[in-house]
């Protein structure tokens, strides 16, 4: 089921992404973070990616792997952050469940350790708090 405006749906319907399974396909992210930061995008229209079947679920992490391993030999990052969105409070902007996989590179940041725990800045260097805190 593809919805009208959807900006995934309509990707899917064009035949516009890299690479496909039977109900996921990847696709180059409008708003790249790194060189080949890449979306996983299931087949079917729903927000909320815990809503898949299992069959679902497993081929869309198959292709996030087959992904990770064409992004790997295509531009050689130095690390991945791979990731979802479920729900506007976690950030979802399009209500079309998908995956990022997202290229990191050496120095791409200054200090990268936490990785995707800065989306609570104030929380994400644990390892700077004192014991116990």
């Amino acid at each position: 089921m593809t919805i009208a405006g959807c900006p995934f749906c309509d990707r899917i319907a064009r035949g516009a992404f890299d690479e496909q399974g039977a109900s996921a396909v990847a696709v180059p992210d409008g708003y790249p973070l790194s060189r080949g930061h890449t979306l996983v995008v299931p087949r079917r229209h729903l927000a909320d990616l815990f809503a898949l079947e299992p069959a679902e679920l497993q081929e869309l992490v198959e292709l996030v792997v087959r992904v990770k391993a064409r992004l790997a030999a295509a531009h050689h990052p130095d690390g991945f952050n791979v990731g979802v969105n479920v729900g506007a409070a976690a950030g979802q902007t399009v209500e079309h469940a998908h995956v990022h996989v997202i290229p990191r590179y050496a120095g791409d940041r200054e200090d990268p350790r936490g990785g995707v725990r800065w989306v609570l800045p104030e929380r994400a260097a644990y390892w700077s708090r004192g014991a116990g805190e």
